[in-house]
């Protein structure tokens, strides 16, 4: 400044006014970098870098809305949460939207707004020339309104008529299709080296999409290398829930792009990547050598124990790690599972509260057309409801006071089918009788909370109607009171509740289950799950396996991991049949092509199914045998034995999930997952990852082309479990009523003989005294 003040005055000017010129290409720059930049100057902060530019989209199914919107009345709205990644930020977004709407809205007054976290977008007019068709159209979304988490709605303002005007109107509707998509372009960000990330960004909960990343081994691995990827892979498993996960594998080379995990032990090295010279268990995150923005979790050790420990330490600790790099000198040894304790399922040793499987705030809606109260939970598949009446279901609930009785009811559902209804009771309202009036007063069922009614019911859920994967379903229906035109506004000020101290309990079910059942495995892997860390199961791979091999086995262990909440550190994996014998004490995953696994020539008379060079045989069901079995249809159902077998020559690639009784150890069981060619593997792998197609697997033997999958039959020739022996006997005869007749007659023919002997002995005894 000494400098310019000393500077004849032209050049002061000159000079202030250079100044002033840069100032203003940097704030104008500022201001231009602000509308988007705020994930990017954070990233920037912390040494992250940007990259690459990519594009995808994500339809409305995609990310949770199982149907397409259905707005009615005056003023409603849905819509669907998306995220962004914490290694991405957005440049460009917009909305594919497919809807249609009434032909009787006033389109002077009526139209569909669409929202990005409550802030509007578009307008989108609704002409009565277009009313009743299919429209679709394309929404720009600016990027300065899409945040790390994000709600996108689709609201309806409609009116009919310029008078008084009834709010639920049928006249008054717009669909949304669940087809619409959100299409996003992102710049790519390095983020550091920091295990403090974890799961990020080999995971990110921000992201709806399938995972599928890849594992990569220094060498052919062992089973002690598969043991701690079948860890890892678990734990990502649990981590991705509803979006499935998928783990190709690569031996001695990285993927090109993208993020991996990588194992490798000391003095190991695949191109681009060194082991740690760290002496004992180590993970290490590094930048992929070919890709700025891709990430390398390396687990590595001097040995295979040491491997174990860095994998089981980021499988149940990696909320712990911190740095670039961690050396890993012991963890404590983790407490022996027990039956049915996964994380993910209902205790079953106490009732489990609402609160304990959703958010709060999930347990609220408002509104007379609000949306569902949705609890997700999961149960153990052998549940034995024989002669049960369900499961019990204490539920606590308040709602806004009616102001007279009428139709209004909170309507129970479990996975969209109806299971009952209980009335909305104004405050007024008491049941008949003074006994009642008095308890109910004693008990303080009818005293508000504010202007929230509360109120209790208990209901049962039909054990048959619960597959393993289910959802409890509230919705509050409030009947509209209509006094007549232009009488009253109605206020669109209700609201409902379920209180999260709600209980749900299946503490009183015994565990048995007929065998095998290819629906229990496909839905919970179960047998394998009946303890969490998979301590009780073991996965025999082909001596020498391949690609394809790994990566059916750790997507499986994801697959595990995803059920039951939990990474399966305990599993043992042997390489080939010569250590089978070893493991008859387990349950048995056989994976592998039918060339490649001897077990299955070994075990082929327990087999349902034959695989060959060319041939293949399958046993059929005999659908008419179900005849047989009318009088029992609850028991017997599944029970379709194979009556008929097929044999053919095929060149085709398809997969098979079969399951039987292991022939080394009663009680225990085999689950087999085979095809032609090791390729063939990753069919049975997304079938079972697919909703759509898991629910075909059914019985003990299942073939999948394609997007097709068939169940072939249904030997269901052993139990696991155990029920107490009255229980048991009781049901072993309603499975054999025949033999029951028998045994009635039997039992009445000795009766009816030993009382003929009393009754002919006390005749002689009395003859005998009358005589003397």
């Amino acid at each position: 400044m000494k400098a310019i003040c000393e500077t004849p005055a032209l050049t002061r000017i000159a000079l202030l006014v250079a100044l002033c010129c840069h100032a203003s290409v940097v704030l104008a720059q500022a201001a231009a970098t602000t509308d988007n930049t705020e994930t990017v100057l954070k990233s920037r902060a912390s040494g992250a870098q940007v990259a690459g530019v990519r594009s995808y989209s994500q339809t409305f199914k995609q990310l949770g809305a199982a149907y397409p919107f259905q707005l009615r009345g005056i003023q409603h709205a849905s819509g669907v949460n998306f995220g962004i990644r914490a290694d991405e930020v957005v440049t460009g977004a917009r909305l594919h939207l497919n809807y249609s709407y009434s032909p009787s809205l006033l389109a002077n007054i009526s139209h569909i707004r669409v929202l990005v976290n409550e802030q509007v977008v578009k307008t989108l007019p609704v002409p009565n020339e277009s009313g009743g068709r299919a429209l679709q159209t394309t929404v720009d979304i600016p990027p300065r309104l899409i945040t790390e988490f994000n709600h996108l709605s689709v609201e309806l303002i409609g009116h009919y008529t310029m008078e008084c005007e009834d709010p639920a109107n049928s006249t008054l509707w717009a669909n949304v299709g669940n087809d619409s998509a959100i299409e996003l372009t992102v710049n790519s960000l390095a983020l550091p080296n920091d295990l403090s990330l974890l799961p990020e960004p080999f995971f990110d909960r921000r992201d709806a999409r399938g995972l599928e990343l890849p594992f990569v081994f220094a060498r052919t691995p062992d089973a002690g290398q598969l043991q701690a990827a079948g860890a890892v892979s678990s734990w990502l498993g649990a981590l991705a829930g509803f979006r499935g996960a998928t783990f190709p594998s690569m031996v001695g080379q990285l993927p090109p792009k993208g993020s991996a995990i990588v194992f490798m032990q000391t003095g190991e090295s695949v191109p681009g990547v060194t082991a740690p010279a760290t002496a004992g268990a180590s993970v290490s995150m590094m930048t992929h050598p070919s890709d700025p923005t891709a990430k390398l979790l390396v687990i590595s050790g001097a040995n295979i124990e040491e491997m174990k420990r860095a994998a089981t330490a980021v499988a149940v600790g990696s909320s712990a790690l911190s740095g670039a790099s961690a050396a890993i000198s012991g963890i404590q040894q983790l407490e022996p599972r027990k039956p049915y304790d996964a994380p993910n399922w209902l205790a079953i040793d106490r009732p489990v509260k609402f609160g304990e499987l959703a958010q709060p705030g999930t347990l609220n809606v408002s509104g007379y057309s609000p949306d569902l109260i949705r609890v997700n939970f999961q149960i153990p598949p052998d549940l034995f409801g024989w002669r049960q009446h369900g499961i019990p279901v204490d539920l606590k609930y308040r709602y806004t006071s009616r102001p007279k009785d009428n139709k209004s009811t909170l309507n129970f559902n479990v996975n969209h089918e109806f299971l009952t209804a209980v009335p909305l009771r104004p405050l007024s309202y008491e049941p008949p009788g003074a006994v009642d009036r008095v308890l109910n007063r004693l008990m303080d069922k009818t005293m508000p909370i504010g202007d929230m009614l509360p109120a209790q019911t208990s209901f049962r859920i039909p054990l048959f109607k619960l597959p393993a994967r289910s959802q409890l379903q509230f919705h509050y229906y409030h009947d509209v009171d209509k006094e007549g035109a232009c009488k009253g506004v109605t206020l669109d000020n209700v609201r409902g509740t379920v209180e999260p101290d709600s209980t749900i309990d299946i503490s009183g079910f015994s565990h048995y289950l007929a065998m095998p059942d290819l629906s229990a495995f496909g839905n919970s892997g179960f047998p394998f799950t009946r303890m969490a860390d998979l301590s009780q199961t073991a996965v025999v791979l082909p001596e020498k396996p391949e690609a394809a091999d790994y990566g059916a086995y750790l997507s499986l262990m994801g697959l595990m991991g995803n059920v039951t909440g939990y990474p399966v550190h305990a599993v043992t994996v042997a390489l080939g049949a010569a250590q089978v014998q070893s493991l008859a004490d387990k349950d048995l995953l056989l994976i592998g092509a039918v060339g490649k696994q001897p077990l299955l020539t070994q075990w082929a008379e327990h087999l349902p199914f034959s695989l060959t060079d060319g041939s293949k045989r399958f046993r059929l069901s005999d659908y008419a045998s179900r005849l047989l079995t009318w009088w029992d249809p609850e028991q017997k159902d599944r029970e379709r034995p194979g009556q008929s077998e097929l044999k053919f020559n095929s060149s085709s690639n398809d997969a098979v999930i079969a399951g039987f009784e292991s022939p080394l150890q009663s009680g225990r069981s085999v689950v087999v997952l085979t095809s032609n060619q090791s390729s063939g593997l990753g069919q049975a792998v997304k079938a079972m990852l697919d909703p759509d197609l898991v629910k075909h697997l059914q019985g003990s033997a299942a073939i999948i082309r394609g997007k097709q999958v068939d169940s072939l039959v249904a030997d269901q020739t052993y139990h696991i479990g155990k029920i107490d022996k009255v229980t048991f006997v009781r049901w072993w005869f309603s499975s054999h009523p025949l033999l029951l007749v028998a045994v009635g007659a039997v039992s009445a023919l000795i009766i009816g003989l030993l009382m003929y002997l009393v009754l002919r002995a006390r005749a002689r005894a009395r003859l005998k005294r009358q005589n003397a």
